[in-house]
């Protein structure tokens, strides 16, 4: 419609019940149009539903390795967190030492760094090794 007085644009906008929605308030003068609020908001509101179901959302998996942990659960825990890997989430290891385990914190460092290593090369570790008490725990996720 070009420029004109906004007295004039809310008589235009009130003859067709319609509202008059300020656009960009920033501009040289201001951009305003003439449009349903109600139905621009549904709109808006619908296209901000979709853009969010769209996008992928990734959790944080834990898997628990032991001390003393045997080759075959090693074997069952590597293959859960391929699965989780290959579904998009992040994996977080974690060693649990109970008791006199704690003394030897160096093996279950050694024993989380020879699980990451095995899980393969396209595994990048996300969080590095952090110690909280009895636990020693990473982060991994894939490339």
């Amino acid at each position: 419609m070009g420029v004109i007085k906004t007295t004039e644009a809310l008589k235009l906008a009130q003859e067709r019940d319609l509202d008059l929605v300020e656009v960009a308030p920033n501009a040289k003068p201001p951009v305003c149009r003439i449009l349903d609020y109600g139905a621009y908001q549904y709109q808006q509101e619908k296209s901000e539903r979709k853009s969010r179901a769209r996008q992928k959302k990734s959790e944080i998996k834990g898997i628990r390795l032991s001390f003393k942990i045997g080759k075959h659960d090693l074997e069952v825990r590597s293959k859960q967190s391929r699965k989780f890997l290959d579904q998009g989430h992040k994996v977080r290891l974690e060693i649990l030492l109970k008791g006199r385990e704690r003394a030897h914190r160096d093996l279950a460092v050694e024993k989380l760094n020879t699980f990451v290593k095995d899980m393969g090369d396209d595994i990048i570790t996300d969080q590095e090794l952090s110690h909280q008490g009895g636990k020693i725990f990473l982060i991994i996720r894939k490339k």
